[in-house]
């Protein structure tokens, strides 16, 4: 089997309990997690060898991070092990109408001064089929966005499938540096995972005629990117509508050879961590088009993999094919021509 390599940093998370506001917690839940991670840890649970490239610092979180990728299937040979401290992200869980908040402290972080040359990618990349990074890694630092181009080059030179998640987070940085890096990226991306808003405030692309609904909307867009960029032949993306912190519907999109594949929708209850449930989407997305899964149930896993997400705790999706599988086909999706 040919080797999956994801890209990107992982971090130390700490949420607080359901009903806590930070500054009033003396307990924290703790947890290891990060986009390309997460996609990574999904993808090894689904059978599939997985290589993460990142660094750690040398001590026991460092340490904890190798341990938890380890247990969960995923390769740590290019983790590289140095710099002074592991990034991290506090979470104040949402409830009802009141929305989840993330502070961030990741400045100074082993892998946001993880240097180009400490990266052998000509090995990395060596019997490999997929390479997977995330937006989220060149808004780390200037050094990340140089190194994620360099890293997609180098993926394509080496005739590997590449796959790219917006991913875009305001709190790193702002629409105008994020799309124009991302167009910098575009033209090396067989596989882009994005939204409708992410077409249009971060790539400035025109809006369809008014009166359409969102289905039509996103398709029309997937077209109009795809004849900007012909070399990205796959779209992906979530309708989310949020009815409380708690209880979420969700419905997945899949656009392969101008055609939009659209999952039913899920609706989940009771939300546990919605944190990962995005990758874990991508995830399922990524296993589907490597196992020469049809469209239409490569989005139907894809979301049930998402929705099953949001029921237990942790980044990583630790459900096993056949449970995907089983939680999919309780309904069938429908195509959109």
């Amino acid at each position: 089997m040919k080797k999956i390599v994801t890209l990107g940093e992982i971090l130390l998370r700490l949420s607080t309990l359901v009903g806590e506001r930070i500054q009033q917690s003396n307990q924290l839940l703790m947890h290891y997690g990060g986009a390309e991670a997460n996609v990574g840890v999904s993808l090894a649970n689904l059978g599939l060898e997985v290589y993460f490239v990142s660094k750690v610092p040398d001590n026991p979180l460092g340490q904890g991070v190798k341990r938890y990728l380890k247990a969960n299937g995923v390769h740590t040979d290019y983790v590289e092990t140095g710099g002074e401290r592991l990034g991290t992200y506090y979470i104040e869980a949402g409830v009802g109408g009141r929305s989840t908040q993330v502070t961030y402290d990741r400045k100074g972080s082993s892998f946001a001064q993880m240097k180009l040359d400490e990266i052998d990618f000509t090995d990395i990349f060596k019997d490999a089929s997929l390479f997977h990074i995330s937006g989220i890694t060149p808004a780390v630092s200037p050094m990340m966005k140089k190194l994620t181009g360099v890293a997609l080059k180098k993926a394509r030179e080496q005739g590997i499938l590449t796959s790219f998640d917006f991913n875009y987070r305001a709190k790193l940085w702002s629409q105008e540096e994020a799309g124009a890096t991302i167009k910098e990226f575009l033209p090396f991306i067989d596989l882009c995972s994005c939204g409708e808003l992410d077409m249009l405030y971060l790539l400035g692309l025109p809006r369809t005629e008014e009166g359409r609904d969102q289905t039509e909307r996103l398709y029309e867009y997937y077209k109009t990117l795809q004849a900007q960029y012909p070399n990205i032949k796959y779209f992906s993306s979530t309708f989310r509508e949020v009815i409380s912190a708690s209880t979420n519907t969700l419905q997945g999109n899949y656009y392969v050879a101008g055609k939009l594949h659209q999952s039913k929708v899920f609706h989940i209850d009771h939300i546990v961590d919605r944190v990962g449930g995005g990758d874990a989407f991508t995830a399922g997305i990524l296993y589907g088009l490597i196992t020469n899964m049809p469209p239409e149930q490569t989005v139907s896993f894809a979301t049930a993999a998402s929705s099953l997400k949001h029921t237990i705790q942790g980044d990583g999706n630790t459900f096993s094919k056949d449970e995907i599988i089983a939680f999919a086909e309780q309904e069938p999706g429908k195509i959109v021509r």
